[in-house]
């Protein structure tokens, strides 16, 4: 069907939001919808969210205060916008968003987002005030998906929901519980990928290391045992025109040996690994309900890099937990300093509504900020010393898409990185060999290596 309304999609946090967007955006095309880039007279506005950043659910109603102008322009001028939330802020909300905001016309979760059609199609005829935030027993990745060519690389979701608990986190409550597709369709939709010229797949799942799908029934398993995530890698290492694949986020607790053997023994496995910690201190991951140690998470670490020794190592970290104190803090830097990251991402705590931790006293904030300081500094020094370690390599750089300079295409090392080089935009696709001549804080320039 040829698209004959518009459609914009601003999407909010992870890369499983990013997925799920362009499901939703998919699955509306074949309902006339094309999408656009700016929300300025689009026919419909969807606002895909998320609930782990601070405050999220005040900026979901900021920005909702923005488009209510721009649908009182459409409708000064003889039309409709249809405004719908979808993703964790709107499964946690719910009702209430449709209370406090009238300009709402349907409210659709991360698990019900495939029957956003059939709401669409009810809101237009007159139904205001839908809300889906069901866990259907329907699955939401069977709708097929249309044969358009796509960028270099992609995520697969392969795994959902959570069941880990950590006392700071909203994740449970809004994605559900643990669950893990089954093998087959993964490999069947990352043939389909190829196809369309995708070379490099990011496997994506809350806990996506915990995933335990059903064997395909022509395996050597007969389709009755379970595949591990290792297990499924080198499955889609088989696919043809698939050359690169990754995966995020683990949990350091679902790390197994076969999956720390497949980073050695596995070609296409890329070298890096977003594992993250939260914090160094055992009282506080306690806590937190980590269930780690920091101990043992640096002796994984070890394992992983005896595996593979030159693995990028990427984390996530929490300062200012309810009852951190000033030695455990220090606790953290120690850790941070044996680890070592290529990577990583840090936050001063902020309470989330419904979970254990937003009962505990706060640390204050000044006290936390600087403390925040302190650990983000310690961590970009890590980064620049592995952006500089790269310089006079020689990399693999998948080109995926024009840069801002004339005549420059902008790839990813296998360790991440973006590389910014002079290339033809028909080399859109190939991975390259790069000489590295330089380093920034969060990109490499390179040269090709001929």
């Amino acid at each position: 069907m040829t698209g004959s309304k518009t459609l914009f999609i601003k999407t909010y946090g992870c890369q499983m939001n990013v997925y799920d967007s362009e499901r939703m955006a998919e699955a509306m095309a074949a309902e006339g919808y094309r999408l656009t880039d700016a929300p300025e007279g689009a026919d419909m506005v969807l606002l895909n969210t998320c609930h782990i950043r601070e405050k999220a659910a005040e900026k979901v109603y900021s920005e909702l205060g923005r488009i209510r102008k721009l649908a009182e322009a459409k409708r000064a001028e003889g039309g409709e916008m249809l405004v719908g939330v979808a993703g964790c802020v709107a499964q946690a909300e719910g009702e209430e968003m449709l209370r406090r905001s009238k300009l709402v016309d349907l409210v659709v979760g991360p698990q019900a987002l495939h029957r956003l059609p059939d709401l669409a199609r009810r809101a237009r005829a007159g139904e205001r005030g839908l809300v889906d935030t069901d866990f259907p027993e329907d699955d939401k990745f069977a709708a097929p998906r249309p044969k358009a060519r796509r960028a270099p690389a992609a995520f697969l979701t392969v795994q959902e929901g959570c069941d880990k608990f950590c006392s700071f986190c909203v994740v449970p409550y809004t994605r559900g519980a643990e669950i893990s597709r089954p093998a087959a369709p993964l490999i069947e939709e990352a043939r389909d990928l190829a196809e369309r010229g995708v070379v490099e797949l990011t496997l994506l799942g809350q806990n996506v290391n915990a995933w335990r799908g059903a064997a395909p029934a022509n395996s050597s398993d007969g389709g009755e045992g379970r595949w591990t995530l290792a297990r499924l890698i080198r499955a889609l290492a088989e696919v043809a025109g698939i050359e690169r694949i990754r995966y995020t986020t683990s949990h350091p607790n679902d790390m197994d040996e076969d999956l720390i053997a497949a980073h050695g023994e596995e070609p296409k496995l890329m070298p890096y690994l977003h594992l993250p910690v939260q914090a160094g201190s055992d009282r506080v991951l306690k806590a937190m309900n980590r269930r780690h140690t920091a101990a043992a998470y640096l002796r994984l670490v070890e394992r992983i890099r005896a595996a593979r020794p030159d693995i990028a190592l990427s984390g996530d970290f929490i300062v200012g937990f309810p009852g951190e104190t000033e030695a455990e803090f220090e606790e953290t830097l120690a850790l941070v300093r044996e680890a070592r990251y290529a990577q990583a991402y840090s936050f001063r705590y902020s309470p989330r509504p419904g979970t254990p931790a937003a009962e505990l006293p706060p640390v204050p904030a000044e006290e936390a900020a600087e403390r925040l300081q302190r650990l983000q500094a310690l961590l970009g020094e890590q980064q620049a010393a592995f952006q500089q370690a790269t310089v006079g390599r020689r990399l693999p750089v998948l080109l995926e898409k024009p840069g801002r300079e004339p005549g420059q295409m902008v790839g990813r090392s296998p360790y991440l990185q973006a590389v910014h080089m002079q290339a033809d935009a028909g080399m859109t696709g190939r991975i390259v060999e790069a000489e590295i001549v330089g380093a920034g804080p969060n990109s490499l320039a390179g040269r090709l290596a001929w």
